[in-house]
């Protein structure tokens, strides 16, 4: 089996990590000042995600019911959109955002709380469009019946 070994802290091996840290802490921090952006809600019946982009469509941050922590059939409910919203607000009020377009997509139960949300969080909403897919034609008939 042999010694166990206990090996010794001497000061020289702190010293470059502590130098490392202070450089870390020393750096400046980027942080996007926006003023506007597009805030994207995607909400299905399992699922809802809120999307914040700026205006040429880079993705700034983004948050969804699970990520929060809820789980299961609670993640399509509405007060776990108003929650991820809550969660994005503290994010972009760091940034200086204030005007916002909305963009809808989905028939899920978060996407009205979502929208109101927005609103009490105190954002001024300059659009909101929908742009959930709406099928023209559907899908092809079933055969007829023979009996």
């Amino acid at each position: 089996m042999g010694k166990k070994k206990v090996a010794e802290l001497t000061g020289e091996t702190t010293k470059p990590a502590e130098e490392a840290v202070a450089k870390v802490a020393a750096a400046p921090k980027r942080t996007h000042r926006l003023e506007t952006g597009r805030i994207y809600i995607n909400s299905s019946y399992n699922n809802t995600v809120v999307t914040v982009t700026d205006m040429q469509g880079n993705v700034i941050t983004w948050a969804t019911a699970g990520t929060i922590g809820f789980a299961g059939p609670k993640k399509a409910t509405p007060f776990a959109a108003s929650k991820i919203v809550g969660v994005l607000a503290e994010k972009l009020k760091t940034m200086g955002m204030a005007n916002v377009e909305i963009i809808l997509k989905g028939l899920g139960g978060g996407r009205d709380s979502a929208v109101r949300s927005l609103v009490n969080q105190g954002f001024n909403i300059v659009s909101i469009k929908d742009v959930t897919p709406i099928p023209h034609n559907g899908p092809r008939p079933k055969k007829v019946r023979r009996v």
